[in-house]
């Protein structure tokens, strides 16, 4: 399988930004930047209530749009309906932020090279080379 996103462009992070979405598209809009985002999002819902964790899945589409997200400090996770979304604050630090694609293929390629050279210089050690 192949990543299809373009890894050459660093977008700024979301992290301590505060969104009020005026409508379901902005909802939209703003749940999926959450589900992209490495870091907790603390969800104020329009009952009041704050919920805070990792978004790990969402469904966009169909008659009741919904998130799930992993609980901060809790076991367990909660499903959220889009509707009821009325502020979504990105709170945690943002784990992939300034980190490109570019930066983990070389990091692995490196990491590659070292294996490379520390199995020829004990294949030499051992009179295989």
């Amino acid at each position: 399988m192949t990543d299809s996103k373009n890894h050459s462009q660093e977008t700024a992070s979301p992290q301590g930004r505060v969104f009020r979405p005026s409508s379901a598209a902005e909802v939209i809009d703003v749940l999926e930047q959450a589900f992209d985002y490495r870091g907790d999002v603390l969800i104020e819902l329009t009952t009041g209530e704050k919920v805070e964790g990792f978004v790990f899945n969402r469904c966009a589409t169909g008659p009741r749009p919904y998130l799930q997200m992993f609980l901060k400090g809790q076991p367990g996770m909660r499903e959220i309906v889009y509707s009821e979304v009325a502020t979504i604050v990105f709170t945690g630090e943002d784990t992939a932020s300034g980190k490109s694609w570019e930066a983990w293929v070389d990091k692995k390629e490196s990491q590659r090279q070292a294996e490379s050279d520390a199995a020829a210089a004990d294949a030499r050690a051992r009179g295989n080379l």
